[in-house]
This record gives C-alpha cells, structure tokens and sequence, in this order.
C-alpha cells in the first residue's frame, strides 16, 4: 500500500510554513479586495455578475506559485479573456446544434488551443470557458459583456493586488524572464561559471527534447542547476566556509577619511579596495582604484599623474561640488557574505559578476574580514590539490 500510494502522491511541497501563510493570506486578501473593487465597478454598470469562480484558481498561481510562467500577467489577463471570447463564441454559434455536455468539451479545447497560440497558457481559462457554457441563462444572456466586464475586471484587479503584495512580501512578480548574466568586461566570451559547466544551448535543447510545458521560468530552473552544481561541488571536495581563506587583518576607511589617504593607504599596502565601515564597524560601502579613477575624471588617461593629484588635493574651502572624501566617491551597499559562507557561492559573483572584494560580516553584520579574486583562487586550487594528493 505504501509503494502505491509513493507512486500516485506527489512529492512533498518543499516550501516553508511561513511561505504557505503568505501564499493564503495573500489569496484571501486579493479575493476579498477583488470582489469588493469588481462590485463598485460593475454595479454601475447594471452587471449583475461581479464574480466569477475560475478567479479563485486564478488566486492560487499569484499568490502561491508567483515565479510560475503559468502565472504572469499576460498570462492570466490574456489567458482568462480569451478562454472566455472562445467559449462565448462557440454558445452563440454553436448552442442549438451541440449537447451541453459536448459544447462544453469543445469551448475548453479550443480556449486551450487559444492560449497556446498566444503564449498566455493559463489553468483557470479552461474554467473560464467551460463556465461560459454552464454557467446558466444569466451567463448566456450576458454575452459577451461576461467576458470585457466581469472577467477582465476581476482578473485586472487580481493581478494589481498581485503584484503589490507579492513585491510587500519578497516575491518578483511580475517574475520576467532575466537576460543572460552579460559578461563583466563586456567582451564576447561566455561568463567563466558557464565555460566548463552546462551551457544555456545545453539547457534549451533539453527542454526542446523534453517537449512539455513547465511550470517554472526558464531563468530559474537553470538557477537551480547551478545551486546544485555548487551543493554536489561541496559535498565533493568539503564546504570551505569565507571564515577559512577571508584576510582579518583588513587596511579600511570611514566615510570622513580624506581622499588623500585613502588613496596614499591603497598605495602602501598595495591593496585594490577599502571596505568603508562606520563607528559600529558595519560596512556602509567599499572604495576601489575604479571609484577613483571614474570620480576623478581619468578614463582618458591624459595627464594622469597630475589629475589624480589635483582630484586627491583638498579644495581647502568649506562648501564645494568637489568630492572630498571617502564617502562621496565609494560605492554604497556592497554584496557582503557571511563567516559560514561557502566559498563556491561566491565563485558566480567574483567569476560571472565582476566583483574582486567581498566584505565579510558576522551574526551582528559587524566587518571581520574580506575575501579577493586571489584568497578564492587559491582555495579552491588548494582543495583541488588535496582531492589529487589523496
């Protein structure tokens, strides 16, 4: 009995408790505020339906699987209306020669059809459109004013609450499709994560052969591949946590200190980059050669040595359009990570984003130390090492 029911029950949902209760409430208050707007609206109007039951699937994809293509906007605006047209089309053309129980099959194939042809695949316009067909005399007597007045205002405003919400709550939505990560030096190479791993031609030829649709963007299932990739890398060669390889003993700067001496500190220690920590030693941004060179007008590189002394000289008055100090040229909000922080999470920021420095924080996001391209190469070169040796 347990293997039968393994092999007809699905797998057990993976998300927390806490994104079940925001998934439920954000369906009850999106129902409840779509009924209410969708009466105000419509009553006016003389239309005495307000509220058509397929929304509250509809509820379930925005609120609970907002990531799901199933679920976008277009998708569900596109997908519920014209669900709705077929269905209305085929009562008025086709109602006196067809069976209910017939005409109701039809509606919904085509409106599925419908939805394919138009990429706004949407589970609840199957509903739709077979509502339009038993709905009953007040349904088929609205017409086609069922489907411009009471389904696109109650879909309309379902997807509005949606997206303020699902954006309230943590949740991108509408959940576009993210561009491929451009490569950090603008040239033609792939990004480096991509170059010995599976590539995004591997992925969508994949999915070609897999010829079915699924519920989850393009985007973020080769998110999770690349997680899992990074999970099966450390069981391999054992987690190394940012604690291990970061430099504690970090040269750092405050918002006030002088330009000058940032500089003149990058210079003797040799260093690229200056955390920016505050009195709590927090870090508020981080400071490298590029924030000079940029601030101090010097991407021709024409008279360098002179520009970038007049640019570090103090203007010596008390009100000036001149940066002065550190805080007015560095870079604020810089990714940090944390002490337990595996290294292979930060190969994709250093490797794919561009980044060469990531601070270190504690449990108290005080600053303990950074991470550079130069400290992940060698862990991870040195990893590599021992797997061999051993």
């Amino acid at each position: 009995m347990r293997a039968f029911l393994d092999r007809w029950l699905p797998s057990p949902i993976t998300a927390g408790r806490r994104e079940q209760v925001r998934a439920a409430a954000g369906a009850l208050l999106g129902l409840f505020i779509t009924a209410l707007l969708s009466h105000l609206l419509l009553a006016p109007v003389g239309t005495a339906i307000f509220m058509v039951a397929p929304i509250g699937a509809s509820a379930v994809l925005l609120f609970a699987l907002p990531a799901s293509p199933l679920a976008q906007p277009w998708s569900a605006i596109g997908g519920n209306v014209v669900s709705g047209l077929v269905g209305v089309a085929c009562v008025q053309l086709l109602g006196d020669t067809l069976s209910l129980p017939l005409l109701g099959a039809l509606a919904t194939g085509l409106a599925i059809a419908a939805m394919f042809a138009l990429r706004c695949l949407h589970p609840p316009g199957g509903a739709v459109a077979l509502t339009t067909v038993i709905g009953g005399p007040a349904v088929h007597a609205a017409g086609f004013d069922f489907v411009m007045l009471t389904v696109l205002a109650d879909t309309v405003v379902l997807v509005v609450v949606a997206m303020l919400y699902n954006k309230l709550t943590g949740r991108r939505y509408p959940h576009a499709q993210q561009s491929a990560q451009p490569h950090p030096h603008a040239t033609a190479d792939a990004v480096p994560t991509v170059r010995l791993g599976f590539k995004p031609e591997d992925l969508d030829a994949v999915l070609k052969q897999y010829n079915q649709v699924l519920d989850i963007s393009r985007d973020d299932l080769e998110s999770l591949f690349m997680q899992t990739e990074q999970r099966a890398y450390q069981r391999r060669f054992g987690i190394i946590s940012c604690a291990d390889i970061m430099s504690r003993d970090v040269v750092s700067a405050e918002f006030g200190t002088s330009l000058e001496q940032a500089w003149q500190q990058m210079r003797t220690h040799r260093v690229a980059a200056l955390p920016v920590l505050n009195r709590a030693r927090r870090v508020i941004g981080i400071v490298t050669q590029t924030d000079f060179l940029e601030h101090g007008g010097l991407d021709d590189y024409r008279g360098i040595r002179n520009q970038l002394q007049r640019f570090l000289r103090k203007s010596g008055v008390t009100h000036t359009e001149k940066a002065e100090v550190v805080g007015q040229i560095m870079s604020q909000h810089p990714t940090t990570a944390q002490l337990d922080t595996p290294i292979v999470d930060l190969v994709p920021l250093m490797a794919d984003s561009g980044f060469h420095h990531i601070p270190i924080v504690d449990a108290e996001q005080r600053f303990a130390g950074i991470v550079t391209q130069s400290d992940l190469v060698a862990a991870l070169y040195e990893s590599r090492f021992a797997e061999a040796a051993a």
